[in-house]
């Protein structure tokens, strides 16, 4: 393929691991330089922004961006994952027939919106000395998470509805919920059980956006899940799901560089920017700081490339965090460019 770096929008589909997904895109991009921004559970399905080559440098800067997801909370019932990959237990005497669509919102709009601290689910990445907690948790050791600072800017009920089971009658809630990162979405449907005091969990998480890359966008990528067996030494067979891009893309390489994010188009869509001069490139190559204030991580750019990330140092200086490009790349630039 004629990109040797880049950014692309994976849809990932339900039933695989952001780390499946990761093992897709390097065979179907043919480099292990691969990394994602961002991991969403095997139950999620959405927006994965996938970095290859020198742009999985970016990958920290894009993580930071705020999220969207859709989700369903049922409420009526606890899971040890805070979804329905988890054991699920439903909550003895409640009755879930007495809350109103007036009442969830009210503890939405008092509880679970804007600045708020919040723990993350049992089964999460966080690491307590040095280990996952889900690892500490499969493992029946008792997990004690602190609580993080998260913005919850929007957390819209768009539907509220009676399930009636065998075992009971549950209230399904779906939402629509943009988030700073970090935050976890299971652990609000899981919260917002507990305000209502009939617990509640996901069985739909759906991730539409990440910064301005969306999952409707005609450069995204639709991955699906396939199921396959290998006999392992001992004899048994086991049963594993992996993800998959279409045989179109994976034959037609024009198709798949169409669906390829340039470093700095990327980095446009989550960082302000900074234009630089000849010399400042040049400043650049080599780690120098530039005679420039900035505010914020920023991306610098020099004819349409993406140079290196800058961040604020001394007065009226900003030095490179990440570099992308050196001298020699930039000399083969400007002769391309004159």
């Amino acid at each position: 393929m004629k990109h040797s770096s880049g950014v692309i929008i994976v849809d990932k589909p339900k039933g695989v691991t952001s780390h499946d997904v990761v093992a897709a895109c390097r065979g179907l991009l043919h480099t292990k330089k691969v990394g994602h921004a961002g991991t969403l559970d095997p139950m999620a399905t959405g927006v994965l922004v996938i970095g290859f080559g020198a742009a999985t440098r970016l990958l920290n800067s894009l993580v930071g961006a705020s999220k969207t997801y859709e989700t369903t909370i049922r409420l009526g019932a606890t899971s040890t994952t805070d979804d329905a990959d988890g054991d699920i237990t439903r909550t003895p005497e409640a009755d879930v027939t007495t809350i109103t669509r007036e009442d969830i919102e009210r503890a939405i709009a008092e509880h679970l919106t804007g600045d708020i601290l919040q723990v993350p689910s049992t089964y999460s990445a966080k690491k307590i000395h040095g280990q996952r907690a889900y690892d500490l948790a499969r493992n029946g050791q008792d997990v004690q998470l602190d609580a993080n600072p998260v913005t919850i800017e929007d957390f819209t009920v768009t539907d509220v509805r009676c399930v009636y089971e065998s075992e009971g009658t549950y209230l399904d809630v779906d939402a629509t919920v943009t988030c700073s990162a970090g935050t976890y979405i299971r652990a609000l449907g899981r919260d917002l059980g507990e305000l209502l005091h009939v617990g509640g969990y996901l069985t739909m998480l759906r991730r539409t956006r990440v910064g301005m890359f969306d999952a409707d966008s005609q450069k995204t990528i639709h991955m699906t899940a396939q199921s396959y067996e290998f006999t392992q030494k001992d004899g048994e067979v086991v049963q594993r799901t992996k993800a998959q891009a279409s045989k179109e893309l994976k034959e037609n390489e024009e198709k798949l560089a169409e669906k390829v994010i340039l470093p700095a188009d990327a980095a446009r869509a989550v960082l302000p920017v900074r234009e630089l001069t000849a010399q400042q490139a040049v400043d650049i190559c080599f780690g120098r700081p530039l005679k420039t204030s900035v505010k914020t991580l920023t991306a610098a750019l020099y004819r349409g490339q993406l140079m290196a990330l800058v961040e604020p140092w001394k007065p009226n200086l900003a030095k490179p965090s990440t570099v992308f490009m050196t001298a020699e790349e930039l000399a083969r630039l400007a002769t391309q460019t004159a």
